[in-house]
């Protein structure tokens, strides 16, 4: 190997499993931090400027359909979860031909992933729209910003699993640069689409697609320029079979678990939607604005996911309880700081998206609750991806589904349904109280399956075609 490969491979790839365990799980996370707060960005940016220069109508339009956008993207964007888990771990067990299956069987899974989002969100949009009780004043704009977004579905699940490949060899500092540049490529459109050319939501909308492919086309060519087992070779694509089948073992029940979420959310967010126009976008605000924490919150989720399967595949036992705790205590103190200091500032910070008091006042009585409280979502996570890097993806899977959905949901068909209780607040308290629940079983989970753990090696992975 030159010298140059060397300085690469140190430069940008992570050792998971040896030397310190809280400087390394801490320089990886911050990039993935900044990563998701990038990402988010891109919504905020359409939340923004459709609000302060297109009007309410648009910023309600734009920020009622993410719950759909990420029902109808989560179980794809979980695929990308078991291409991380699986390639973290042939890493750490060094097979580079097997992760070289896993990179490019990965990758073209992304291109028909993206594909079918497409025809999905572009044919389906208005009705499930419709479904949701969208207000029939911002519907013909919640489906046009829908439609025109999932153009642009491909470029988004193909940067998602290269970035999740990047992740598993520890190198989350250049899917940070190329957000970067794809995140300012996104508010200049969006500025020049909008308050030039008066477009709203279908130029924010625009803006989003052409920010996506950028980040997607920069991702796929730092692969084809890797000189490691990550190097991505355009005539190699292809499924293998096997790889395929553990990927999808991996990340279907991820995947699953996400969409559940999302039809909850949706739940909720239609829930939301019965209160009108203004409640909508001040819960639109809201929501956006805590998008930021538990962005930041999911980067310790995505560090215990990779250390805990790295320090799995190399049969590193002691190191991925370390992880877990390490992982728990990030979380929990970076939750209560950035919930506490979003509620203090809910009021100045909500004027960014919108100048209605009345719309703020709606934003302020959701982070009261939901925000403050947003390190227990954290802290679940945390586990879940601890679970999932050892080998379980059903049991969390589960879990989460009964803990969560389950009860999120009756909660709306029962409780809401009590008169004295239809109000927003009592929509907005099924959040902690089904996040306490599921922290409390998977915590008991994992203790049972890290015993299991230490009596076993990990699972092999089969050297077949």
């Amino acid at each position: 190997m030159s010298t140059a490969t060397k300085t690469v491979k140190k430069n940008y790839e992570m050792d998971m499993c040896s030397g310190s365990l809280f400087k390394k799980m801490l320089s990886f996370a911050l990039p993935v931090m900044f990563s998701g707060v990038l990402q988010l960005l891109f919504n905020a940016a359409d939340v923004v400027v459709v609000g302060r220069f297109a009007g309410d109508d648009c910023l309600a339009a734009v920020g009622s359909v993410g719950s759909l956008v990420n029902l109808l993207t989560n179980l794809f964007v979980g695929l990308s979860i078991g291409t991380n888990v699986l390639a973290a771990r042939l890493y750490g067990a060094k097979k580079d031909e097997e992760l070289s299956k896993v990179v490019h069987t990965s990758m073209l899974l992304s291109v028909f992933s993206g594909i079918i989002l497409t025809v999905i969100g572009v044919v389906a949009a208005e009705k499930i729209l419709i479904l949701m009780q969208t207000p029939e004043k911002i519907l013909p704009l919640s489906t046009l910003y829908l439609r025109i977004y999932f153009l642009g579905m491909t470029a988004t699940m193909v940067y998602n699993f290269g970035s999740a490949i990047l992740r598993a060899v520890g190198d989350t500092r250049r899917p940070l640069y190329y957000l970067s540049i794809a995140g300012v490529i996104n508010v200049c459109l969006n500025l020049v689409l909008v308050i030039v050319f008066h477009l709203d939501v279908a130029g924010v909308a625009i803006a989003t697609a052409v920010s996506q492919t950028v980040s997607a086309v920069l991702v796929v060519r730092c692969l084809m320029r890797s000189q490691s087992g990550i190097r991505l070779d355009l005539r190699k694509l292809c499924i293998k079979k096997r790889i395929f089948l553990q990927v999808l073992r991996i990340g279907l029940p991820a995947g699953f678990q996400g969409m559940v979420f999302s039809f909850s959310n949706m739940i909720i967010q239609s829930s939301v939607n019965s209160f009108g126009e203004t409640v909508v976008a001040g819960n639109s605000a809201a929501s956006n604005l805590e998008g930021f924490v538990y962005i930041a919150l999911n980067a310790f989720y995505q560090t215990t996911l990779s250390f805990v399967s790295q320090n799995y595949g190399a049969g590193n036992h002691k190191r991925i309880t370390r992880a877990v705790l390490l992982g728990e205590g990030m979380v929990i103190c970076s939750g209560l700081v950035l919930g506490f200091l979003g509620f203090f500032f809910g009021d100045s910070l909500l004027t960014i998206y919108s100048g209605s008091s009345a719309v703020i006042a709606v934003g302020v009585r959701r982070l009261s609750i939901i925000c403050v409280t947003y390190f227990l979502c954290g802290a679940m996570d945390v586990m879940v991806g601890a679970l999932r890097g050892i080998g379980y993806s059903v049991l969390p899977m589960m879990i989460s589904l009964i803990g969560v959905c389950g009860v999120r949901i009756l909660w709306i068909f029962t409780v809401f349904r009590i008169e004295r209780f239809h109000t927003l607040e009592t929509v907005y308290m099924s959040y902690p109280i089904t996040w306490s629940i599921s922290i409390a079983v998977l915590t008991v989970s994992f203790i049972i399956a890290r015993r299991r753990m230490l009596k076993k090696q990990p699972r092999p992975i089969e050297d077949k075609n």
